[in-house]
């Protein structure tokens, strides 16, 4: 299961930096631009996580993280605080308001997904599992094996990367650049053929005979871990 994370910040910039980085993550993504809207989704559905701004037009990020605590159904609901605020004293008040975790103004990405990955491990374990199936194909994120029809299948340490990169969003069509992102980093230069010739080293490795292939190509856009295979078996 894809845990479903809902943005509740009105600076433009940092809701694109934010759905870009967690959608790239594999987690489903809901930005709402003021705090009075937010209450209003929350009662009609909860997500798994919150990442909330503290200054927000209609309602601030305080008042909505109390009045949060004080309802049956968003009482357990993880929150992780964002704001500009970094005093002691404005840190202390946020945790005591209700928030899980605070994050300080300009944030390290990599920094605010460890702390999402840490949170939700505790409060929605079954969002991390360690073990990724579909069809015949197990990846165990512990022990970094793959597993097809029951056989192992040796991955060099990017394949197996990318190949569970693309497992934890079945159907979902990544680019080139996001593959990238996602898999070898923002950071590092590489040319966008080179994903094409590790789904190509991907394919070989994971197929055998007239195997199906989990991997789909869409022309002009980019692949995706086909969402049809969990029902597909090999001839």
């Amino acid at each position: 299961m894809t845990a479903r994370i809902m943005v509740v910040e009105d600076e433009e910039a940092i809701t694109v930096l934010l759905r870009y980085n967690l959608e790239a993550e594999g987690y489903r993504v809901e930005v709402v631009g003021r705090g009075d809207e937010a209450e209003v989704r929350l009662r009609e559905a909860v997500p798994d996580l919150m990442l909330l701004d503290w200054m927000l037009p209609g309602l601030s990020g305080i008042e909505l993280c109390r009045r949060l605590r004080l309802r049956a159904e968003t009482e357990r609901l993880p929150v992780i605080m964002l704001t500009a605020r970094g005093e002691e004293g404005e840190r202390v008040r946020g945790l005591a308001t209700g928030a899980d975790d605070y994050i300080v103004k300009p944030f390290s990405v990599p920094e605010l997904l460890a702390r999402v990955r840490a949170l939700l491990r505790r409060a929605k374990p079954e969002h991390l599992s360690s073990l990724l199936k579909s069809g015949d194909i197990e990846l165990d994120r512990e022990t970094r094996r793959v597993h097809r029809a029951g056989r192992e299948i040796n991955l060099g340490p990017t394949e197996f990367r990318l190949l569970e990169f693309l497992m934890q969003s079945p159907g979902r069509v990544y680019t080139r650049e996001q593959l990238l992102d996602g898999v070898w980093g923002r950071d590092v230069y590489i040319d966008e053929r080179t994903v094409d010739v590790h789904i190509g080293r991907l394919r070989k490795a994971i197929r055998r005979g007239r195997e199906p292939d989990p991997i789909r190509t869409v022309r002009g856009s980019g692949y995706a871990f086909n969402e049809r295979f969990a029902g597909t078996v090999a001839a």
